[in-house]
């Protein structure tokens, strides 16, 4: 007899452990659209670079491309009045480059708790330029749970926010 253990679908993943940790999971949603003053093909090559991605990523320390679809990260962030270090592990799935792909996210804070997600990016051309939308689903658990989703949420659209300001600066007046 064949004895399966199913994984909790990503909506259920931060409840489910966070029990298991004596903390609720918090499930959350993002989504935003950037214009970036680059051609589609250079975001692109942009969004898949180590280098790039540590220099637009506020309180990122490093970030190491293990593969074509594996990245590692570990970034200092202050979520309200906690600063923690986060160690992440990023997929890259469904990929169709120029246009769109999906990104696997997994987040460790130590004591201060964990979070795992799924952000589907979409690159289209707008004149000289690239319009990105993205659209983020995850979950965290631990001691981030016990945050307000309001906070948790306002962090990461300043984390975002932030990012793609740094991104975009790269060709600040090259068009």
């Amino acid at each position: 007899m064949e004895v399966s253990y199913p994984f909790p679908p990503v909506e259920d993943y931060a409840r489910v452990v966070g029990r298991f940790v004596g903390f609720g999971g918090k499930t959350l949603e993002q989504s935003g659209q950037y214009r970036i003053p680059a051609a589609r093909t250079v975001v692109w090559d942009a969004l898949n670079d180590a280098d790039v991605l540590q220099a637009c990523i506020e309180g990122c320390e490093s970030v190491t491309k293990l593969s074509d679809h594996r990245f590692d990260a570990n970034i200092t962030a202050k979520l309200g009045p906690v600063k923690t270090k986060f160690k992440a592990t990023i997929e890259v799935s469904d990929r169709n480059p120029p246009e769109s792909y999906s990104l696997d996210v997994s987040v460790k804070g130590g004591m201060q708790g964990f979070g795992k997600g799924r952000a589907e990016v979409e690159l289209a051309e707008d004149q000289d330029a690239t319009l990105l939308t993205y659209r983020v689903k995850g979950n965290v658990g631990g001691k981030l749970a016990q945050m307000g989703s309001r906070l948790i949420t306002t962090a990461g659209r300043k984390m975002a926010d932030g990012f793609f300001s740094k991104f975009s600066e790269r060709w600040a007046g090259t068009i």
